[in-house]
């Protein structure tokens, strides 16, 4: 099979097991080819490796299953940053929260709701 004419594109994704809550992301070579028969097809590769379409039944690494929502690209890291880092909690503003005697009690360290992924992925969940 000889490339009559062949492009290469790079996409991203973010991956969330709807199972275990596990999440990933991975980048792609999409390589589009045109056959000498003028039969299209798409190769993917990740890390410099063939794999299998991503979009057609992607499974999570943690657990296997094939239960699997995909995200664009920065969604996953984006949540693991603040799982690591988090941000610190804003103060009472002087006029805004703080108004007579309707002060709101500063809340103790690690008080704060803890994240995880299948807290984020609540929308997508069918009801």
């Amino acid at each position: 099979m000889s490339d009559i004419a062949a492009t290469t594109a790079h996409e991203a994704y973010a991956f969330a097991c709807m199972r275990c809550g596990h999440g990933w992301e991975q980048a792609y070579e999409i390589e589009h080819h045109v056959d000498g028969s003028n039969n299209a097809f798409v190769i993917y590769k990740a890390d410099g490796e063939r794999v299998p379409s991503p979009l057609s039944r992607p499974n999570c690494a943690n657990c296997g299953a094939h239960v699997v929502r995909i995200m664009r690209a920065g969604r996953v890291s984006t949540v693991q940053q603040l799982l690591h880092h988090p941000q610190p909690e804003r103060a009472a503003t002087e006029d805004g929260d703080a108004r007579e005697g309707g002060a709101v009690a500063a809340a103790p360290a690690g008080a704060g709701h803890h994240w995880h992924l299948s807290d984020l992925l609540h929308p997508f969940h069918r009801k």
